[in-house]
């Protein structure tokens, strides 16, 4: 049903505005950047505080920690110049070098450049800080990181970012609002960001597909909050940002309760697919903390069975 994609624009004096052409909004996105990506390591810096990272102990070859000698731990393993210095015996650990690999993808479809009102960023200004910031913390915990679609293996470092940024600031609108299938590893993480407004039947078509390589994911579903809760009243008129037409409703209040329940039944169609594939779906309003969003996704990733 494409009508959850519409553009919610009240109807006074003028009629809604038309959509920007393709071009502009590649511009306006390419021009915010710079303070997209601010903000982006700002809440990942924020956020990184409050977790721990994910390195395990393990048979790699990095230097993690010293720890004081426990019965059972095998003699060999004793650092004997680190015990010298001290009162007791101390073990040292390697870090587990097993680095997860994630790739992210970002709705650039037509129906993410919506806001209810200007106080509140765009769905797709969100989204793309979202995405960044969750890139720039698994990096800095030593993941390895690439974008969907792009042919380039996961890696990390800042030219990770470099190109993360590159790709929103060329990339135009899409058409289709459905990611790229690609050959990826069997265990590979997945992280995807829309507004996940497309009929369920697509969404779960997409996710099967990458479910049968062995694939597991998360979806952060990114809302504007009128599009929850349809504010308006008296006459408004809906706007279609991808195709969909327009239509115009007398009276908003009269269809609420309804548009509602449907929207909270599109929710948990959706919540159900993941839930039925081993996935995770987190939904986010763009009234709320980004850095609320992107912790829990940072945890759901990180409590991924075998991750």
């Amino acid at each position: 049903m494409r009508s959850f994609g519409l553009k919610l624009a009240g109807l006074g004096n003028r009629d809604a505005e038309r959509p920007a052409s393709v071009r502009q909004r590649a511009e306006e996105t390419a021009a915010r950047l710079p303070p997209l990506l601010v903000a982006a390591e700002r809440i990942a810096a924020t956020v990184a505080q409050g977790v721990h990272g994910r390195r395990r102990v393990g048979q790699g070859e990095s230097f993690w920690q010293f720890r004081r000698y426990q019965q059972g731990d095998p003699v060999q393993s004793i650092d004997w110049r680190q015990s010298a210095k001290r009162e007791h015996l101390y073990i040292r650990e390697n870090e587990w070098e097993a680095a997860q690999s994630v790739w992210v993808w970002l709705d650039r479809s037509t129906s993410m450049q919506y806001h209810s009102d200007d106080s509140l960023p765009d769905k797709a200004d969100r989204a793309a800080v979202l995405m960044l910031a969750l890139s720039s913390l698994l990096i800095r915990g030593g993941e390895r990181v690439t974008l969907l679609g792009s042919g380039i293996p996961p890696s990390n470092g800042r030219a990770v970012m470099d190109r993360l940024v590159a790709s929103i600031s060329i990339g135009e609108t899409e058409d289709q609002s459905a990611p790229p299938l690609e050959q990826l590893p069997r265990d590979a993480r997945v992280v995807m960001i829309s507004d996940f407004l497309t009929p369920p039947s697509e969404i779960e078509q997409t996710l099967r597909k990458f479910a049968s390589l062995g694939v597991r994911g998360h979806l952060l579903q990114v809302f504007d909050p009128a599009e929850q809760n349809l504010p308006f009243a008296g006459r408004v008129r809906f706007e279609g940002l991808e195709g969909e037409g327009a239509a115009l409703i007398g009276r908003v209040e009269a269809v609420r309760t309804e548009y509602i329940q449907l929207m909270e039944k599109h929710r948990r169609a959706i919540e159900d697919i993941a839930r039925g594939l081993g996935w995770t779906c987190l939904a986010h309003a763009t009234d709320q903390p980004p850095q609320t969003a992107l912790l829990a996704l940072y945890h759901a990733l990180a409590e991924t069975p075998g991750a």
